[in-house]
């Protein structure tokens, strides 16, 4: 899904420093502790717009830990520090944290730092404690019987614009119900878990996710069979309008013909730097007579996260069966040590066995060039399914994960298949 796109960098907001100058300066000692349980917080975007999400606060061995919800999805936190009344959250997987202060044991304040980005990457954040209220994650009931966000959706981002560009929205609705959950499918990916809910006048709805790297906000207004006045906010750097009318049919062009061999090439090769520092090619002893996945990836990509997950077991089980995955990793840094320490924690924690290069380039250009061989590099993840003749065979686009339900069932059949059908070659 991860695409670079122009038109997500042109607006957001100026933030005040000043937010989190107490962080810097340090904090008066307490002994306020914050309460054990579920909790909802916010991100202030914008002046009108703010990303909730919920989350909770576990305390186990005398250790805290923050367990962020998206949808079904948990997120585990587990490094917390806690000095006088300063809470510092450092995220799991990407590299970002919170930095806030207890205000008394049920309120927090503070701001959400994102440190892969270089501007606009400091958002105010406040929470509040729910714990002892009834249904701690306070729904709306609803007179109506039939959900109206619930089906599937055809959207059309930045609309009659030169970046407009079509996804399909699939979400579901609890009848009764004002909780919504579901995703966004594109040609690069898909948007993950995504919750909200139906605005208690009926005139409209709000899904968000926020993984540590990604706070993404959606809103749009109903009309009929249409959604109408769509607003998408990515952090506080990207917006784009939207709209949507249900269409049960709509699907978005295979993934496999949209990244393809430039005419006259059949094979591909490149050579970068393991995070031991040593080169490794394709052209290598260990790649010969092998089918090979190659992996176009970065730390950063919730896409290649979910990939990353699937790709870890499906190695070790075909491995011996004459299987080699390589990542190509394109960082967002500069510093090949930064780079490497980013990779070997993804590595770490889905157990990926395989080698995941670092080619010290960053965004779909810079891949590329990379692979001069290929047409483009529109999305990550890409993933290049070469046969033991070095041929490649296949090229899939974005990758839709296992927020989308029946799509990333298919996904995992088709792969399993084909890749079967290669090893058996």
């Amino acid at each position: 899904m991860f695409k670079d796109k122009n038109n997500l960098l042109k607006s957001g907001t100026i933030l005040i420093v000043s937010l989190f100058v107490f962080i810097s300066n340090g904090f008066a000692q307490s002994k306020v502790k914050p309460e054990i349980g579920r909790w909802t917080g916010d991100l202030q975007l914008n002046s009108s717009s703010a990303l909730p999400f919920s989350f909770d606060i576990n305390y186990d061995l005398e250790v805290y830990s923050f367990v962020f919800h998206n949808a079904e999805e948990r997120i585990v936190a587990h490094e917390v520090a806690i000095t006088g009344d300063s809470i510092f959250i450092t995220m799991p997987f990407f590299d970002s944290e919170f930095r806030c202060k207890m205000l008394d044991g049920r309120t927090l304040t503070g701001v959400w730092i994102n440190h892969n980005r270089k501007d606009k990457n400091v958002i105010p954040f406040n929470a509040i404690c729910l714990e002892g209220k009834e249904n701690k994650e306070a729904d709306v009931s609803f007179a109506a019987s039939t959900p109206i966000a619930d089906g599937r959706w055809e959207c059309s981002f930045s609309p009659n614009t030169a970046d407009s560009s079509k996804a399909v929205g699939i979400f579901t609705q609890v009848k009764r119900s004002s909780k919504i959950t579901g995703t966004f499918l594109t040609e690069s990916g898909d948007y993950r878990y995504l919750e909200g809910r139906e605005m208690p006048d009926g005139t409209g709805f709000f899904v968000s996710c926020f993984d540590g790297m990604h706070a993404f906000l959606f809103k749009a207004t109903f009309k009929g069979d249409s959604l109408v006045k769509g607003q998408f906010y990515s952090g506080a750097h990207g917006h784009e309008d939207w709209v949507a009318v249900r269409n049960d049919k709509f699907v978005l062009r295979n993934p496999d013909s949209l990244t393809y061999l430039k005419k006259g090439y059949s094979k591909i090769d490149f050579s970068f730097k393991n995070t031991e520092g040593k080169m490794v090619s394709l052209s290598d002893e260990k790649y010969k007579n092998k089918v090979v996945i190659v992996q176009l990836m970065g730390s950063w990509c919730p896409n290649c996260m979910d990939e990353t997950k699937f790709l870890a077991p499906f190695y070790d089980k075909n491995k011996a069966k004459g299987l080699e995955i390589i990542g190509l990793a394109f960082e967002r840094t500069d510093d090949f040590n930064k780079a490497v320490t980013n990779v070997n924690r993804m590595k770490a924690k889905f157990g990926a066995k395989y080698d995941i290069l670092i080619t010290m380039k960053t965004g779909s250009q810079q891949a590329s060039e990379a692979l001069p061989m290929l047409n483009k590099v529109m999305a990550f993840p890409t993933t290049i399914y070469i046969d033991k003749k070095g041929n490649v065979r296949k090229i899939y686009t974005g990758f839709y994960g296992p927020a989308t339900g029946e799509n990333y069932l298919k996904y995992q059949e088709e792969t399993n298949r084909f890749v079967e059908k290669l090893l058996k070659e």
